[in-house]
């Protein structure tokens, strides 16, 4: 089966620096594909050259198929593919609803010539109705809090949040960068655990994570990213049990600590 996403002989760079070099990855769709590595390796460019936030220097990305490097990320958004950015990135000043609204602006644009009119006024706001509801039933805290200031969330609720706002819209495939970063562990389990439910509701997800266990331990697949190309893939389970990836990845008191 042809995958839902496949990047080949992908490079990026920065400058003379070079962050990507050859990266190849193939993400099938159901899958949850993680990419692991220490801080540098290149795995945040990886997710932004897949939104279509940073050109390419050489290779291709393949979405159902079709070449989508060059495409503006408002176009990457509205074929289907969303991104939970590093650090949430969420306005603060507005309610957690207002940030969950946002999240489907791409979709209302697409369609701006179905929304004109009092008739499809009404339809949109039902639809917008339909789309919070499935939001606060995958994360009932966040409508507990819907007329509370984002800013004032405390840090898992900020990440639900900003998940919360990439499913608004109703993206096939959902990158995933650093959902754990700051979180305790506890709370870093707890947004993991979502992601099973969200592979329930036929989404794809590829996840960028340095918590390396936690990530192996959901992932179907995974690979290792080290100084921007491709050093192990396989297996989320084989990686989790190899040698060489306890000692590269699980092994360093960063990722004990991560993961107790």
């Amino acid at each position: 089966m042809e995958p839902l996403l496949r990047l080949r002989d992908v490079a990026v760079r920065y400058g003379h620096v070079e962050a990507l070099a050859g990266v190849d990855i193939d993400v099938h769709e159901g899958e949850i594909v993680a990419v692991i590595g220490a801080n540098g390796a290149g795995q945040p460019t990886l997710l932004n050259a897949i939104s279509g936030l940073v050109p390419l220097a050489g290779g291709e990305i393949l979405y159902e198929g079709t070449r989508i490097n060059g495409l503006p990320p408002q176009a990457v958004v509205q074929g289907g593919i969303s991104q939970v950015p590093e650090g949430r990135q969420l306005f603060a000043d507005l309610t957690v609803q207002d940030n969950l609204t946002l999240g489907v602006y791409s979709r209302f644009i697409t369609n701006a010539r179905l929304w004109s009119g009092y008739a499809s006024y009404l339809r949109a706001r039902r639809m917008l109705a339909r789309e919070l509801e499935e939001v606060f039933g995958l994360f009932p805290r966040l409508k507990e809090r819907r007329g509370q200031l984002a800013g004032s969330l405390s840090g898992g609720e900020q990440q639900m949040l900003a998940i919360g706002r990439a499913l608004m819209s109703r993206p096939r495939l959902l990158l995933l960068d650093e959902p754990s970063m700051g979180l305790a562990p506890l709370l870093v389990k707890e947004i993991l655990s979502h992601l099973d439910q969200l592979r329930v509701r036929g989404i794809t997800m590829l996840l960028v994570e340095q918590n390396a266990n936690q990530a192996l331990k959901v992932a179907d697949r995974a690979y290792a990213l080290e100084r921007g190309r491709v050093r192990i893939q396989g297996k989320a389970s084989e990686l989790l049990a190899s040698e060489e990836v306890q000692r590269a990845y699980l092994g360093s008191r960063q990722f004990r600590g991560a993961a107790s």
